[in-house]
């Protein structure tokens, strides 16, 4: 039987929003249908355009429901199935999670632009500048801060597995790319969800794409 979820995504090595989404949904333990639409190919966006009416990815098909950009793709998947552990229960620390997904939703354009995602690489180096190095601090506060206070109650950022810890998934990716400093709380959570089957899962996959996108290369 065919799910009923549908997923398009574009390069697993490549596209942090389509991790955000897919990470997430392979979490919840739902089935669903890949659609895989690699970027910066002939014909891309024509084949995305059959699917997405912004011609981006991620988007996600539940039944009639289209649901695009990776946030609304959580918080729909939170609302239609809410026997998912989507946020935490209790309602303050519930909001600091949106707090702190929202900020990654729209902010760090220094670490977006600096180090693309790219989870084939290692070993790469980029010019760190004020306004990088600043959103790297800001990432490693966010964490040590939700982690000093979860701590007891699991290794994710709110303790259990989270929207949150979808929405920085990418980030870890960097941090193992571009070889970021780390220590303390911002070293364990990094390996947490680095190590998480489902996160090593996508790593796998994206390692065995052969596409290459040479704007994405950067700091070889």
């Amino acid at each position: 039987m065919t799910p009923q979820l549908t997923l398009v995504i574009g390069n697993k090595n490549y596209s942090s929003w389509s991790l955000r989404a897919w990470y997430f949904l392979e979490r919840t333990g739902l089935p669903f249908q890949e659609i895989r639409v690699p970027l910066n190919t002939p014909g891309y966006h024509e084949r995305i355009l059959e699917h997405s009416p912004t011609g981006k990815v991620p988007l996600l098909k539940d039944g009639s429901a289209i649901v695009w950009d990776s946030l609304a793709i959580c918080e729909y998947l939170a609302e239609a199935y809410p026997e998912i552990a989507a946020w935490p229960q209790e309602r303050i620390t519930r909001a600091r999670a949106r707090s702190i997904s929202a900020e990654m939703h729209s902010g760090f354009p220094a670490l977006r632009e600096a180090m693309p995602m790219n989870c084939r690489a290692r070993g790469r180096n980029v010019a760190v500048t004020g306004a990088l190095a600043g959103d790297i601090a800001r990432i490693k506060q966010i964490w040590t801060e939700c982690r000093s206070v979860s701590a007891d109650a699991g290794p994710w950022l709110f303790g259990s597995f989270s929207i949150a810890d979808a929405m920085f998934a990418p980030v870890v990716a960097r941090f193992i790319t571009y070889g970021v400093e780390r220590d303390g709380e911002v070293a364990d959570y990094v390996e947490t969800l680095w190590s998480d089957p489902a996160m090593q899962i996508w790593v796998e996959q994206a390692q065995a794409e052969s596409e290459i996108i040479e704007a994405e290369e950067v700091g070889r």
